[in-house]
């Protein structure tokens, strides 16, 4: 059973719309600034923050909300914003539906590197955001104009959105940052972590299915990441630890075995390395805060 509320409709007044943008002020309005409680989503947001104050915790750890910040929250993310005043932005929500009723592979996102699991910033803070601002715009008419090529405009706005973002993070980046994302190898170790993390605990096989060595991997890998092969395979992994230790009521057994442990000993002294507690410490903190 979950702990953890989880929306799984873009629109709650409407199940069959996959696609919305709001201005988050709205949102501080219906909850009189109270916050909503830490949640996760059936689908992908863009949050775009041209004026806020607070913090935003995404997957356990303490992101500073400010100005002119976009962030990126996935499926399954938990997340929680904490506003210190009214914000002032968009809030831009699609499913999987969207993107493929509007022929957006997922490759699409993940080659733009803005949806991070883990191992990178889920945010970007940009000097100016007044193209993305028009877009958003743009597309709050879309969505008050009924139009039989409503949903087309929508995807052309979010395409063009994402793809400004993608921009400015690769001009804010540093140089190695930037030759990161370009490696075709790293891009495709990536594409299999995500795949097989539950399953592929060692560098070998990942080396296996590149057809590479495992030092080479591991050199490219470091080179561009700062984390060897196996720290990157065990940050994505403790990832999806802290998620099912804090949203289900799944034994360590359970998870253990669901994670690809063969013994939960083994995922015990995981987690153990990974936090410094155990995975029942672990759990009894999160859920008593």
């Amino acid at each position: 059973m979950d702990h953890i509320k989880q929306y799984n409709d873009v629109d709650r007044s409407n199940e069959s719309k996959h696609f919305r943008i709001t201005r988050i002020e709205d949102y501080y309005s219906e909850r009189s600034g109270e916050p909503d409680v830490p949640h996760r989503h059936n689908y992908y947001t863009i949050l775009v923050a041209n004026k806020a104050k607070g913090k935003h915790i995404i997957d356990f750890n303490n992101y500073t909300l400010g100005n002119n910040q976009i962030y990126f929250i996935g499926p399954g993310q938990v997340h929680q914003v904490i506003e210190e005043e009214q914000s002032f932005g968009y809030s831009i929500v699609f499913s999987d539906q969207f993107l493929i009723k509007n022929h957006i592979p997922t490759s699409f996102l993940f080659n733009l590197n803005l949806f991070n699991n883990h191992g990178a910033s889920p945010f970007l803070n940009a000097n100016n955001l007044d193209e993305i601002n028009e877009y958003c715009s743009q597309l709050v008419l879309v969505q008050k104009e009924f139009s039989l090529f409503q949903e087309d405009m929508a995807s052309s706005y979010l395409k063009l959105i994402l793809i400004q973002c993608s921009t400015i993070l690769h001009n804010v980046s540093s140089g190695l940052q930037a030759n990161m994302f370009r490696n075709s190898l790293f891009n495709e170790f990536r594409k299999l972590v995500e795949t097989h993390f539950a399953k592929w605990h060692s560098v070998q096989d990942y080396a296996n299915e590149l057809n590479v060595s495992t030092d080479h991997l591991n050199r490219i890998i470091k080179s561009l990441n700062g984390k060897t092969t196996k720290q990157y395979i065990h940050s994505r992994i403790f990832v999806e630890t802290k998620r099912m230790l804090y949203f289900t009521d799944l034994s360590n057994k359970e998870i253990a075995y669901q994670l690809g442990f063969s013994e939960p000993s083994h995922f015990s002294a995981f987690v153990k390395k990974q936090s410094g507690t155990s995975p029942k410490s672990f759990r009894k903190h999160f859920l008593n805060q």
